[in-house]
């Protein structure tokens, strides 16, 4: 098996006005919270998103796994629609003392290159600022933070810093290079 070097960067905002919005797209395009914890739903999200840039951590998960991530006070997955049909989503997870993590966030291929992600990050991101306000008991939000990596989108790091993330952390790892898995078995060619 090969290895590659992958670099991962870790981003941040410290303050809600850190923010800076990407305008909404044109048309039909809506974001709605999944409120139900769903694990068929959210591991939908997660392989149809991710399976071109080989998101493969979570494809081992069981039915339970899911529900159990889901179901945690304040872990939030909110869905991008176009013209009603799922086209990405973004998933807040709450840590410690005011911190919320953009654990994933993403557009399924056929959406991308649509002005839809800049959109669905900024009302993400927003979503995690106010966060508390949707869940007594979790400290206010003091940090909204994620991760993006040298296997992500070409335009994932641009999208980012525009919408205010700022850089506080770079690492470079090795990885044993896995195949692309596609949102099911056999979806992409070899």
């Amino acid at each position: 098996m090969t290895n590659i070097a992958v670099t991962t960067w870790s981003l941040e905002q410290t303050a809600p006005t850190d923010l800076l919005p990407a305008a909404a797209p044109e048309g039909d395009v809506r974001i709605v919270r999944a409120e139900v914890p769903s694990p068929e739903f959210s591991r939908f999200l997660y392989a149809s998103v991710g399976g071109d840039i080989r998101w493969t951590d979570r494809l081992g998960w069981t039915h339970a796994r899911w529900r159990e991530h889901l179901e945690r006070p304040g872990v939030e997955t909110w869905v991008a629609h176009d013209r009603s049909t799922p086209a990405g989503f973004v998933e807040l997870a709450p840590g410690d003392d005011g911190v919320v993590e953009i654990e994933y966030f993403g557009l399924i291929p056929a959406f991308r290159g649509r002005r839809i992600g800049g959109h669905l990050l900024s009302y993400g991101t927003a979503r995690a600022w106010d966060l508390a306000e949707r869940w007594p008991g979790l400290a206010g939000t003091k940090r909204v933070w994620l991760h993006t990596c040298s296997k992500d989108g070409a335009y994932a790091m641009d999208n980012y810093q525009r919408r205010g993330f700022r850089l506080f952390d770079t690492r470079v790892e090795e990885e044993a290079e896995v195949a692309t898995p596609g949102p099911w078995p056999g979806a992409f060619p070899s």
